[in-house]
């Protein structure tokens, strides 16, 4: 199975990064807007237990903390994604590296730059246009994430919470 760990933002981000994901995402239909702390990986249910265990602790370590999303960026020339950046913070990076070091012997693929896709999968004209129109759009959310989850893919795609974990609760 593939599971994954994100976090969910608020409702009126989500509703914010669907109004461009509706056009620009085609993954718009299998998980709702999410930040990713871990990527995709394949685990088996056991595995996916004992690392559950492992991230409760993490989350019952780590503390609330302020998400800020700041403006519409772009991972071009890498790929053709468009995201809302979210600024780095202590606590999000020092999550994000916790959770990642469970299963240090996956090498990420990328550096942690957080974001929340928008856009993706667009031709490099389609890119150049979006990009072009979005880029200078201020894009000013800020609010505290208390909770983050663990996540697996259906036979249809789709992503489901498979367990959710609240910051500083063990």
């Amino acid at each position: 199975m593939k599971f994954g760990v994100v976090i969910f933002p608020s409702k009126n981000l989500q509703d914010a990064a669907n109004s461009y994901r509706k056009r620009y995402d085609p993954h718009y239909a299998l998980i709702t807007p999410h930040l990713t702390l871990k990527n995709a990986f394949e685990a088996t249910e056991e595995d996916a237990k004992q690392f559950a265990d492992k991230i409760r602790q993490i989350a019952g370590k780590s503390k609330p903390f302020t998400l800020k999303t700041s403006k519409i960026s772009s991972f071009y020339p890498v790929n053709n994604v468009i995201y809302f950046k979210v600024e780095p913070s202590k606590a999000l990076t020092a999550l994000h590296a916790e959770i990642n070091k469970e299963y240090s012997e996956q090498n990420q693929e990328y550096a942690f730059v957080p974001h929340i896709t928008i856009g993706q999968n667009l031709s490099n004209d389609e890119h150049s246009d979006v990009f072009g129109s979005l880029r200078m759009t201020k894009i000013d959310f800020e609010e505290v994430v208390d909770r983050f989850h663990l996540l697996y893919q259906l036979e249809n795609g789709s992503w489901t919470v498979y367990e959710t974990f609240r910051l500083g609760k063990e």
